[in-house]
């Protein structure tokens, strides 16, 4: 199946990234990398015959190092994964130290990338040099009581982060490898085993983040082919949605029903001449996929949210 992605009214972002649906207030979050920017935006009408909707930015909050990606807290605020620690944003903007992990001493300068929340409330994070040095990233895992483990290193770029419906995979991306890899998951620890390749990207790009859906499968962005690819569980390929941005960073299920695919791109790195060839890079695109995404918990800062995922391994099925 083939999709194509329509482009919303936000301007142009630098390295936009980290979309997630907001579902207590009912608004999309995404950020900005290098500019280091935390925007929030409303879906609305859109002024065509097209279906879809369009989206129009309501607030942003600029922090002073770059933010890889923004969760919504379980007791209000934001959390993002900024420079190389978790801050949080309360709803008046003010920024706060949360936690942060013991990187190498080593002198080479590194940033979060991709982050996103377990089905626990957990968040996953990872990092990347600024100059994507081989093996200088690592994965990491923040619980609620501010506690940080490293689950996965070393890593290049680590990006991509969903899990199955039933919690109990977690599908990962290190872009170098161009593919994206799965590990077991145990939802009650969080701990990863059995890492092995999923889907290989192939030729066309390499992998960034990703979303999952409730049939399993998985949405992975590929930078570089203008492209986002679905895979059903097996690993095969399933739909093609075509972006008209040749970056194409991440995606995310969104909307009340969850059934808008938001995709996010890049102009950053884009010459002069493929910028006009690309005049909407950097923008938020969206398509309807004809099915839903699997919602992303909070981080579980304050009371434990329901969790959207089976509780049992035989059943399978959150102001800027």
């Amino acid at each position: 199946m083939h999709l194509t992605a329509l482009p919303c009214a936000p301007r142009p972002g630098r390295l936009t990234e980290g979309p997630v649906w907001h579902a207590a207030d009912g608004d999309l979050l995404w950020v900005d990398i290098s500019a280091g920017l935390v925007h929030r935006g409303e879906l609305v009408a859109r002024d065509d015959d097209s279906g879809l909707p369009d989206l129009r930015l309501t607030a942003t909050v600029a922090l002073d190092r770059p933010v890889g990606a923004v969760a919504p807290c379980a007791s209000g605020g934001l959390l993002a994964a900024a420079g190389t620690a978790f801050v949080r944003i309360d709803d008046t903007g003010v920024v706060t130290q949360y936690a942060a992990p013991a990187l190498p001493d080593d002198g080479i300068p590194r940033r979060m990338n991709d982050a996103k929340c377990d089905p626990r409330g957990r968040l996953l994070a990872g990092t990347m040099a600024h100059d994507a040095t081989p093996g200088a990233g690592a994965l990491y895992r923040l619980d609620p009581d501010g506690a940080v483990t490293t689950l996965l290193s070393p890593v290049t770029i680590s990006n991509g982060l969903g899990w199955s419906p039933d919690g109990r995979l977690l599908y990962y991306a290190d872009s170098p490898t161009r593919r994206v890899d799965v590990f077991d998951h145990d939802p009650a620890t969080g701990a990863l085993s059995r890492r092995r390749a999923f889907a290989d990207t192939g030729p066309a790009g390499v992998p960034d983040g990703l979303a999952v859906d409730t049939g399993g499968r998985v949405w992975v962005a590929v930078w570089g082919a203008g492209q986002v690819r679905a895979y059903t569980p097996d690993g095969t390929l399933h739909t093609v949605v075509t972006v008209p941005a040749s970056q194409v960073s991440n995606c995310a299920f969104a909307g009340p029903e969850l059934d808008l695919l938001v995709i996010t791109t890049a102009a950053d790195g884009l010459t002069a001449r493929q910028l006009a060839a690309e005049p909407d890079a950097g923008r938020l695109f969206v398509c309807r996929p004809g099915v839903r995404g699997l919602p992303v918990p909070p981080f579980a800062d304050g009371p434990a949210p329901a969790s959207p995922y089976p509780t049992s391994p035989h059943r399978a099925r959150g102001s800027v």
